[in-house]
């Protein structure tokens, strides 16, 4: 979700729209939630506007009688900064799910998109991906067009296309046949679209038909009359930027913040292809609420080792749980004290082949700032 809607994020602003955007989990920087054309918001207006978010939760709280969720609150923040600022075009990511998600009381957009559909928060969204899919349906608007990821579960499609035939709306589906792929690296993919040049800077095969999900939901774009020319489209996706999602540092470590079983398969694609022969020490945290399982065992066969460590927060899974899981696959794992001895023994641990350090956003958001500092 994240990449999709910075991309298409990106491309209108590339054309010179003022744009926001509006996502979550931040990695460094609360305000990394909210920006308008590409910068966050700024300290003053932030807290202005919470001021006043504040006063209307606490009205809302009062008439309802119950509390309003922390996400709630977030989602009401940002709109009423995109609104308060005039934008021409706003991209929204959904929190979770989509029917009962606070972004979704917006009236029919001019696409709405739904990515790859994977095992993740079955406590609340069911726990097979037909009810996660029939949840995220929940977006769809009568009438409207609905642009949808190339699926890897054959449930997900006829849950969307029943949604789409009760509502009314025109489904599009996205077909990374559109895309040849010309180069790929750990840099990114130099694609060619319908003879379109396209450097796209994320890394991995999935990232690929996020793209051909971006570039479906711009030819709906266009057809609802929004001016995106083809220079907008090339000049959008290379300067396309969001942390944490397979960023790569000093040609070394590959930082990734996926937490569920759909992020472990995709980036255990990208060791096989760029690290083969488990040429990859892992540097990882979860939270206790997620698959580690799952995620251990698309991992465990492209790496060598594995340093467990405990994200900070309070439904973190213990590093000592993460490495015996770890050790039952049959992988060599260890605990750290911290992330920063973590990173330090898996650099001296791997002096040539890769290090990725993944699981959770938590940790992403500890281990970006030492990368940065180390590498760049």
């Amino acid at each position: 979700k994240g990449t999709t809607c910075t991309l298409l994020a990106s491309v209108l602003r590339a054309q010179g729209y003022k744009t926001g955007l509006f996502t979550s989990p931040h990695v460094v920087d609360f305000r990394e939630r909210f920006q308008i054309n590409g910068q966050m918001i700024s300290e003053e207006e932030f807290t202005a506007l919470v001021e006043t978010v504040c006063a209307a939760i606490e009205r809302t709280e009062k008439a309802i009688e119950q509390p309003v969720g922390e996400f709630e609150a977030i989602a009401a923040l940002g709109f009423a900064w995109f609104a308060k600022e005039n934008c021409d075009y706003t991209v929204l990511e959904v929190g979770m799910g989509g029917r009962y998600d606070a972004t979704n009381l917006i009236s029919a957009p001019l696409a709405a998109v739904i990515t790859s559909v994977s095992l993740d928060h079955t406590g609340v969204l069911g726990d097979t991906v037909e009810k996660i899919a029939y949840e995220k349906a929940g977006i769809i608007k009568p009438g409207g067009d609905i642009v949808l990821y190339p699926q890897e579960f054959p449930g997900v499609p006829p849950v969307i296309e029943t949604v789409c035939a009760e509502t009314g709306a025109c489904l599009h589906v996205a077909d990374p046949a559109d895309i040849t792929v010309e180069h790929s690296d750990l840099h990114g993919s130099d694609l060619r679209w319908h003879g379109l040049p396209l450097r796209l800077p994320f890394a991995g095969e999935h990232q690929v038909k996020n793209a051909a999900t971006v570039l479906k939901a711009i030819e709906i774009l266009r057809k609802n009359g929004v001016e995106l020319p083809d220079e907008a489209v090339q000049k959008g996706f290379a300067g396309a930027f969001i942390p944490a999602r397979m960023e790569f540092f000093g040609g070394k470590v590959i930082l990734d913040g996926g937490h569920n079983p759909g992020c472990a398969r995709a980036l255990a694609a990208v060791l096989a292809a760029n690290a083969p022969g488990k040429n990859t020490v892992a540097v990882m945290g979860i939270l206790a609420d997620k698959d580690s399982g799952e995620v251990l065992a698309h991992l465990v066969p492209h790496i060598s080792h594995l340093v467990a460590v405990t994200p900070e927060n309070p439904r973190a899974l213990p590093a000592e749980e993460l490495a015996a899981r770890a050790q039952a696959l049959g992988t060599a794992a260890e605990i750290a004290a911290d992330v920063e001895t973590a990173l330090e023994h898996a650099l001296a641990l791997q002096p040539e082949g890769l290090v990725a350090v993944c699981g959770s956003f938590y940790l992403a958001e500890a281990a970006r700032p030492m990368l940065q500092k180390r590498f760049e």
